[in-house]
């Protein structure tokens, strides 16, 4: 019976495989260019010789031996055919090393080694029957389907133009690698993708590659966008020189065919289009990296029918141009604001990216609304809720008023089931309203501390229990009152209520929320409430820090310093933050806050005399500007959301490349002095960010609600730290030093008023930083080689700072390549880097957690609202996690994302390559310590989210 069952797995094994194969169409090109099928059998033949080599052929050995290699094919099939489409095209060598590394993988080390050394016989038998034989004659087929000669040469030029001014790069091994994949009858398609593929695999050993990969794209771009904007099947490639002479004519054919589509806004054909054609700067389409401009190809540019028609200059305009459209000289603010997002200075979030200047301007990134305590209210948030995510970006709900489970019911004389099972309403909304399969709703739940379900409310991400009361698409956060940590701190209890009995807590802070809140605590203890429950703060607590650290939510923000520092105290409450924790704005029954976000790139604004401040002020003032003007073209989705956008005004001007600032400084990151740089750049940009939009209210007038604001009383960010230190009884760790003379600044503001009610929050810029190449908002390195998966594939990323340091001091080859592999991207075990590039260069697990609360301190002294921060551990522990969350709040924190731990996703230890250049079959990496299941939102390693970057 059990060698019937195993033949039986052996056979739908073999099975499986073929229906793998056959669900695909699969050609292999031989050596000499010409194709074939493709057929896993041979796959098997090889394996099995390569086991019997090794453990012989009796006849237990060889039933065993053809069970493994049986299914190692099938490992094999899948690797090759997992990220491709229905047809397939691979390559022999290809094939190979696939099986090769399913012998690795599978510790199969004495059979990879025969494997190999096969391998290598047959290699020498070749090279001694071959005499130099010339290339075949090969054909492609054109975008008409017919088959002409392949044009090696102007390969060759294509290749040679894109290495054209980038150092330590040359054409040879890209066009060594396209050659080997090159087949009879590939088309014109396939023999774009060549190199571009070719170039992808020398990234890691030389970055440049990457700008090389990048311009190898815009090279089919170009072909690509004439062709269809032109009316012509171009099949041949047009190089950058001859693109900068078409800009202009194609520029205005452009924006035409994109009228004519039905794609962009024909207001924009009012331009004058000549002069903003003689603005374009061609030679920016050459200043991506390639993940930037796979990215910006595969998601941003314009297509019709699967083409893409739109340049990345194109782009920029059309941007440009729909945020300049109520302006006066359109034209003069349009090339104003292309030279700013062009440069790569300041750019937009995405729903600007995509949508400035088309028929659809949904330009806004975050919405946050308030649920009210009844059917029709909660129903209708949901409403809301799917209204927003057909169109727009992240939204955060405040859940705290709906009554908690057990609570009274009077239109049933019942009980309440609780806020859960409405979450879960919500969560599959989310899940069902995903932008027409674009990408899935994304949506945050947040809770005050308080409520009656506060413990059911913690348990909503796990992966056990009842699944009808888990919400494991949708995110959570806890809104903390400042009362709650002052409980802990104190080791005292906290008692537990549902909302209809206490309907003014959700809306007091600071010492008002006290001294209701004790109120209420006084008539439960006298038998007045009759739903509620008292706990040990501490135990709630190390609750709330336990599941977030199982299952990385409920995030953790601060109610109180989000309120209290709030310069629209006078016009209502914060009842939440939003997606990414970044934004704390104004929510009611009546207005939905909408933000409108942008990230100025602060590695371009630093040198070597440190930051650049007559650039930050240029960048902060056109960019301001850009920010405000979306308000007034933006396209609202539901009312709430436009009522309150119009009448308030805010924007959220953040930051990216923070890293790459300290990189250009040489200041490690954990040091005082990056704290220091937090705290001075973070000034400079506050400082401008107010002065711009006092300037915007001198031209075009005070946002509504400006009168009995902070800002009117001349009360700035910096001032409004006071307000929290006195909630407190006066403690609050914080430096509150200045550099800069504000005292002018502030009586400027009251006269002359504020264009926006809020005018900074520090997105997690996850998508748009890989646009620019920068770091991702204020993250350190993640690490510094690793591959990156998003929509757009598979991607290797090297830390160019560190390649440049180590190539200086002539540390840059293949060993150390290897090494980075290894060791995960991090340089702290290989022995032969100087401490002082440890320390440079030290990745976010490697760095200590504290570092990042500091320097996030300094900065939101300055910010009006909040900024989206990652906290990492290593190796993390209940008195790491209790230690760092009470820091976070002592230092005045507003909030705080996502908690990560040492991600499970390590660099590919099977690509290691020994010193004779052969695959590393022996060498095991150590174990990583175990990851956190953290479900992944924005920020560094989500591959679908967009929705306030």
């Amino acid at each position: 019976m059990n060698a019937i069952q195993k033949s039986a797995e052996r056979r739908d094994a073999q099975e499986t495989t073929m229906g793998m194969v056959e669900q695909r169409q699969i050609q292999v090109i031989r050596r000499d260019g010409h194709p074939t099928s493709f057929d896993a059998g041979k796959i098997t033949t090889a394996l099995t010789k390569a086991f019997l080599a090794v453990e012989g052929t009796s006849a237990a050995a060889s039933q065993r031996v053809h069970e493994v290699a049986a299914e190692l094919t099938r490992q094999v099939v899948a690797g090759l055919t997992r990220n491709s489409g229905h047809s397939v095209t691979l390559h022999i060598e290809d094939i190979q090393d696939q099986a090769e590394l399913a012998l690795m993988r599978g510790g199969h080390h004495k059979a990879a080694r025969a494997y190999v050394l096969y391998r290598e016989e047959r290699a020498k038998e070749r090279a001694q029957h071959a005499s130099a034989p010339a290339e075949p004659l090969l054909q492609m087929r054109d975008a008409d389907g017919l088959l002409r000669p392949l044009d090696r040469a102007a390969l060759a030029q294509v290749v040679q133009d894109a290495c054209e001014g980038i150092s330590d790069v040359s054409p040879e091994p890209i066009l060594a690698e396209t050659r080997r994949n090159l087949y009879d009858g590939i088309s014109i398609q396939e023999l774009a993708q060549a190199p571009i593929l070719a170039a992808r695999t020398l990234i890691e050993q030389e970055p440049n590659y990457s700008q090389v990969s990048a311009r190898l794209l815009l090279a089919e771009l170009r072909r690509e966008a004439l062709a269809h904007v032109e009316g012509g099947k171009l099949s041949q490639a047009v190089t950058q020189a001859e693109m900068a002479a078409r800009y202009p004519d194609y520029f205005a054919a452009f924006i035409a065919k994109g009228i004519e589509a039905e794609m962009l806004n024909p207001e924009l054909a009012q331009f004058d289009l000549t002069r903003l054609a003689a603005a374009l700067k061609p030679e920016r389409d050459l200043q991506f990296q390639y993940l930037g401009f796979q990215t910006l190809y595969d998601r941003y540019l314009l297509q019709q029918d699967g083409v893409r028609y739109e340049m990345p200059q194109a782009l920029f305009m059309r941007i440009a141009m729909g945020l300049a459209l109520n302006e006066i000289d359109r034209e003069e603010r349009a090339i104003e604001f292309y030279e700013l997002i062009s440069s790569f200075d300041f750019m937009c979030s995405t729903p600007t990216l995509f949508n400035s200047g088309t028929r659809h301007s949904q330009l806004s990134s975050c919405f946050l609304t308030s649920v009210p305590d009844d059917l029709h209210g909660i129903f209708g948030a949901i409403q809301d809720n799917a209204m927003l995510s057909k169109f727009s970006g992240g939204i955060g709900n405040s859940w705290t008023r709906v009554r908690g489970l057990g609570a009274h019911i009077k239109g049933t004389n019942g009980q309440s089931q609780g806020v859960v099972p409405f979450l879960k309403v919500a969560n599959d909304t989310a899940i069902a309203v995903n932008q027409g399969g674009k990408r899935k709703g994304a949506v945050c739940a947040y809770l005050e501390t308080w409520h009656i379900d506060i413990e059911e409310f913690l348990d909503l991400r796990k992966n056990t229990g009842d699944e009808r009361r888990r919400t494991h698409d949708m995110n959570t956060a806890n809104w903390v009152p400042d009362l709650f940590m002052q409980r802990v701190e104190a080791n005292g209890d906290w008692t537990l209520f549902s909302p209809n009995d206490v309907p003014d807590l959700h809306d007091l802070y600071g010492l008002e929320f006290e001294a209701a809140y004790l109120r209420y605590e006084e008539r439960a203890r006298a038998g007045e409430i009759r739903v509620h429950k008292t706990v040990r703060a501490v135990d709630l607590w190390r609750r709330m820090l336990t599941m977030l650290f199982e299952t990385g939510h409920p995030w953790m923000t601060f109610k109180d310093p989000c309120n209290l520092r709030s310069p629209q105290r006078h016009a209502g409450v914060v009842h939440s933050s939003n997606l990414c924790t970044e934004i704390t704005l104004n929510t009611s029954d009546s207005e939905v806050a909408v933000c409108n976000l942008g990230s100025i790139n602060l590695g371009r604004h630093v040198g070597e005399k440190g930051l650049d401040r007559e650039r930050l002020e240029r960048t902060i003032r056109t960019a301001m500007r850009m920010l405000d003007n979306v308000i007034d073209v933006n396209f609202y989705t539901i009312p709430q959301a436009r009522r309150s956008n119009l009448k308030h005004r805010p924007i959220g001007m953040g930051l990216m490349g923070f890293q790459d600032a300290l990189h250009e400084l040489r200041i490690p990151f954990a040091s005082d002095e990056a704290v220091r740089f937090a705290d001075e750049s973070m000034e400079v940009i506050s400082y401008h960010a107010i002065a711009a939009s006092c300037d915007l209210a001198a031209e075009r007038g005070a946002y509504a609600s400006f009168p009995g604001s902070l800002w009117s009383q001349g009360v700035l960010p910096i001032d409004s730290i006071e307000y929290v230190a006195e909630a407190r009884g006066g403690v609050l760790e914080l430096d509150r030093s200045a550099t800069l003379d504000w005292s002018g600044l502030r009586e400027r503001v009251k006269t002359v008023g504020m264009r926006n009610s809020n005018v900074m929050a520090i997105a997690p810029t996850a998508t748009i930083s890989n646009i620019v190449g920068a770091t991702q908002s204020i993250e350190p390195t993640f690490r510094n080689l690793y591959v990156k998966a998003n929509m757009s594939g598979d991607f290797t990323v090297v830390n160019p700072y560190l390649v440049r340091d180590l190539k200086a001091r002539g540390l840059w080859d293949s060993v150390m390549v290897s090494d980075l592999k290894y060791f995960d991207g991090s340089l702290g075990a290989i022995d032969r880097v100087p401490d002082d590039l440890k320390a440079l260069y030290a990745t976010s697990f490697e760095i200590e957690t504290g570092w990042l609360i500091e320097a996030a301190a300094r900065r939101q002294k300055w910010i009006d609202q909040a900024q989206s921060l990652n906290l990492y551990l290593a190796n993390p522990n209940g008195r790491k996690l209790d230690n760092l969350y009470r820091l976070a709040w002592k230092r005045g924190l507003k909030t705080t994302y996502y908690l990560r731990t040492q991600s499970a996703t390590h660099v590919e230890k099977s690509t290691l390559k020994t010193s004779d250049g052969k695959l590393n079959a022996v060498k095991v990496a150590p174990e990583p310590v175990a990851a956190v299941p953290v479900p992944q939102v924005c920020s560094l390693d989500d591959p679908t989210c967009e929705a306030c970057q």
